[in-house]
Order: structure tokens, then C-alpha cells, then sequence
């Protein structure tokens, strides 16, 4: 076996070891195999990190907003100087297909522009004031210190998500990454200490949960935490953030659902419902999760369905770039995935194709696509999360009736409708509970939008000038002028 790569963290300007000295193994889901180590920090190295990004905030603050946004157009451009190891790193711990991280490493780069032009447009406001000679100024300052504590489903991208709003608004940030994907948030630091940043403004320090996360929740010195994740990790950021009141926002998974009315144009719903699932290898909090599809027109779709998804191929990214679908995060993800797919068949859903892991992917953690026809919405496959890549149909009369079980769930991130009925389109977007909605299209957001959940999806959200927002204070000045004074 080959030597295992180490990375090491990085705090207050410097690349070093955890101070226990431990280590965490990270495997290549597509192999199972360990590929490198990283610190596993104790709270020691934590508490310096932020001890660190609370003095360096003192004078970032006070760095020029257009000054700090350069600083983020310098790490974009080192992405895409680097976007070939980038790539080739996000693939082999994450299992992402070349195409998919190639677009998240250069959406990546795009995004962190995006956000380096906001420290020339990002906004205050003068108020009409009751009294005369007097001006009333909102203006907009940063938190302080802010937390990044990432999932391993987008282990770059959602480092930029956090990091450049953050950064651009005068706040300093500590990234967390995920334990099963710290790789790349480390590469991503190296990145960071090629533009010269301040030592303390961007912070990478890895480690579990139980040690990391939550010291950057609970520490008093942390303004911020802005967590993806599940619905169990952001309940416990949210207890430990409001020991001292601090800000949270969190997205926390979704359940999206897609209808199909009998208007649809078929064709393209199918193949939007596929992209929908299996982008990310179906571990996306975006996903399509459940599928409505008017009685009229179900056999055709599920037929249609049924072939499309069967030809999706899977397989390990890093050997075979053609593939569309690799493989799910560990075993633990498999597993899953598998008993919510037994227990439909025992519900009396009917798998079209899938419903098993792949013969001759030995080592790695797959399942194949997944349809299963004939359920209900009272199934555990419709009502909760799956997390992977596997499509439930139900069969409903009216748009009504659809709409109702679609927002039949504890969560509400994204939806969908296919439909080209105007009126169709504008019930669904008037009456689906959640953050997003689709119409007529794949389920991915755009960096102006506002990435949110509805109730348990999340609090807060991102992208975009409210995303912006999640990263200020509100300070109203009263300047009261007193004419008669004037020199």
C-alpha cells in the first residue's frame, strides 16, 4: 500500500499537528481504502484558533471592505490555478464524478468573485428623522468571530459559502470540515496562505464533532455559527450557541418533493427528476426526494422513468470518468439507504429497477439507482430524508391533493413542479411550504438567489445580498446637528 498523505491544520497563520498528536484516517468511498490522515485537534487547539481569530478580527474589521474582497478575488484565482489537484482530490474522498467536481471546484472559484465584488455594494441606509438637523444612519458591521462547520457532501464549495461572507464583511471565520472529508478544506488553507491573508482572519482546524464543534458552538468568543448538516446537528449548535445568544444559521436537509401534472412535458421531467436525484451521487440536500405524479399519465412517466434511471452507470470516478453515479459515503450511508428501500417493498412499494447494491464494485460503498412505484405517502421512503439515490412514486388526482402531500413534511427546503400551465405554477409556488421552488427545471440554486429552509430545513440562509446579511450587525446612528453652532 501506497504511504498515506497527511495534511496538516491551519491556525493563526501556521500549518501545524494537533497537540494530542492524534489523527484521523479518511477512505476513498470508492474504494474503501485509507488514502490520508489529518489532526484530530484537542480543545486546546480550538480555543487558540479562536483566541487567534478574535485579535485578528480587531484590525480586520478595519481593513477597507473593497481591500478585504480583493483578498477573496486573489483565493479564486489560486482555485483555478490549482483547479486540476482540486479536482482530483474532491473526487478520491468524496466519490464525486469528474463533471460534478469539476463544476463544484469552478463554481467555487466564481462564487468567491461573486462575493469579492459585494465589498464595493453591500449597503447602509439614511432614515427621515422626526427632529430637525438630525440624520439617522443604519449602518452595517460585522459580528466578530464566525464558525464554518461543514458536511462532507460539498467539502469545498460550502468553504466558500461560509468563508467569503464572512470575510468580505470584517468577520474572521474558523472552518470545521467534515471528518470524512477534511482533504480538501486543507488544500483549500494552503490556498489561503498563498495570498498572504492575516494570520488569524481564516482558520482550518480538524477533528469530530464532539471536540471542535462543539467548542466553536459553545465559546463565548464566537458570534457566528453557520452549520450544514443534519437536523440533529443543528439542534445541538442551536442549544449550545444560545448559552450565549449567539447567531445561527443552518440549513439541515430537505425532503424535496416533485410534481409532475399531466400537462408536463414528459420527457423533460423525467430527465429533470434524474439530475435532480442523482447529482452529487444522491447526497445533496437538494435532491429530489419523493415523486408525485398525476394518475394519467403515471405509467408513462414511471415507465420512462424506470429506463432512464436503470441506464445511469456506477462506478469509482477516479477509474472511469464516463460513469454518472459513484459511490455514497460510507457504509454506514449503504446501509441506510438499503433498509428504507427493504422496508417500501414490506410497505408494498414495487422496485422498477435498482433496490440493491452493484455486482462487480467490490470494496466501495454503491447502491444503484433506485425506483419504486406503488407507494404512499404514509411510507417511511416518502416521509423521510433518504440521502440517497433512490426515487419513490406516488400517484395523485389533483394538483391540490399534490400540494397537500408535498408539504406533508417536518422539513422544507427545495421543490419542484413540472407543469406548463401557468396556473399550475402559480398555485405550487403560492402554496408550497418551502425555501425553494423549481418550475420547469433541475433542483440547483444560483449564488444571487437566497439558499433557506422552512421549518425544520434550517434557520437563516445563504448566497446572495441576504446571505450577506447573515454575516452583519445593524447599527442605527443618531447624529443630531445643532445649526446654530456652525463655525
Amino acid at each position: 500500500m501506497a504511504e498515506l498523505k497527511h495534511y496538516q491544520m491551519y491556525i493563526n497563520g501556521k500549518f501545524v499537528e494537533s497537540s494530542n498528536k492524534k489523527t484521523l484516517t479518511v477512505l476513498n468511498p470508492a474504494t474503501g481504502e485509507p488514502i490520508s490522515t489529518v489532526p484530530s485537534a484537542s480543545h486546546e487547539d480550538v480555543q487558540a484558533a479562536i483566541d487567534g481569530s478574535f485579535k485578528a478580527q480587531k484590525e480586520w474589521k478595519n481593513v477597507p471592505a473593497p481591500t478585504r474582497g480583493a483578498y477573496l478575488h486573489k483565493i479564486a484565482d489560486q482555485i483555478r490555478i490549482n483547479e486540476d489537484d482540486l479536482i482530483h482530490a474532491l473526487q478520491e474522498e468524496q466519490g464525486k464524478i469528474y463533471d460534478a467536481a469539476k463544476v463544484e471546484i469552478e463554481f467555487s472559484a466564481d462564487y468567491l468573485d461573486y462575493m469579492g465584488s459585494a465589498g464595493r455594494t453591500y449597503e447602509g441606509e439614511i432614515l427621515q428623522s422626526d427632529n430637525p438637523n438630525e440624520n439617522i444612519m443604519i449602518a452595517k458591521q460585522p459580528i466578530g468571530v464566525t464558525a464554518g462547520i461543514l458536511p462532507w457532501n460539498y467539502p469545498f464549495f460550502l468553504v466558500v459559502r461560509k468563508l467569503g461572507p464572512a470575510l468580505v464583511t470584517g468577520n474572521t471565520v474558523i472552518i470545521k470540515p467534515s471528518s470524512d472529508t477534511p482533504n480538501i478544506g486543507l488544500m483549500f488553507a494552503k490556498l489561503v496562505d498563498q495570498v498572504d491573508l492575516p494570520a488569524g482572519v481564516a482558520q482550518f482546524v480538524t477533528g469530530p464533532g464532539s471536540v471542535v464543534g462543539d467548542e466553536l458552538s459553545k465559546n463565548h468568543k464566537i458570534g457566528e455559527i453557520s452549520l450544514t448538516g443534519s437536523v440533529a446537528a443543528g439542534t445541538q449548535v442551536m442549544a449550545a450557541a444560545a448559552g450565549h445568544l449567539a447567531r445561527v444559521s443552518l440549513e439541515l436537509g430537505g425532503d424535496a418533493p416533485a410534481i409532475i401534472c399531466k400537462d408536463a412535458d414528459i420527457d423533460a421531467a423525467v430527465q429533470g427528476v434524474i439530475d435532480s436525484r442523482v447529482d452529487n451521487n444522491g447526497q445533496l440536500c437538494n435532491n429530489t426526494e419523493r415523486v408525485y405524479v398525476q394518475e394519467s399519465i403515471a405509467d408513462e412517466f414511471t415507465d420512462k422513468l424506470t429506463k432512464k434511471m436503470a441506464a445511469v452507470t456506477v462506478g469509482d470516478p477516479l477509474k472511469d470518468k464516463s460513469v454518472l453515479m459513484g459511490p455514497l459515503i460510507n457504509q454506514a450511508a449503504v446501509d441506510k439507504v438499503d433498509k428504507m428501500v427493504q422496508q417500501a417493498v414490506k410497505d408494498g412499494g414495487e422496485i422498477t429497477t435498482g433496490g440493491h447494491k452493484p455486482e462487480g464494485l467490490a470494496g466501495g460503498f454503491y447502491y444503484l439507482p433506485t425506483v419504486i412505484k406503488n407507494c404512499r405517502q404514509d411510507m417511511q421512503i416518502v416521509k423521510e430524508e433518504i440521502f440517497g439515490p433512490v426515487l419513490p412514486i406516488v400517484t395523485f388526482k389533483t394538483l391540490k391533493e399534490a400540494v397537500e402531500m408535498a408539504n406533508d413534511s417536518e422539513l422544507g427546503l427545495t421543490s419542484s413542479i413540472w407543469t406548463q400551465s401557468v396556473e399550475n405554477a402559480q398555485y405550487a409556488a403560492n402554496q408550497l411550504e418551502d425555501g425553494e421552488t423549481y418550475i420547469n427545471r433541475f433542483n440547483f440554486e444560483a449564488m444571487q438567489g437566497f439558499h433557506a429552509g422552512w421549518k425544520e430545513s434550517g434557520v437563516g440562509g445563504s448566497d446572495g445580498r441576504h446571505g450577506i446579511e447573515e454575516y452583519l450587525n445593524t447599527h442605527v446612528i443618531y447624529l443630531q446637528g445643532h445649526p446654530d453652532k456652525l463655525q
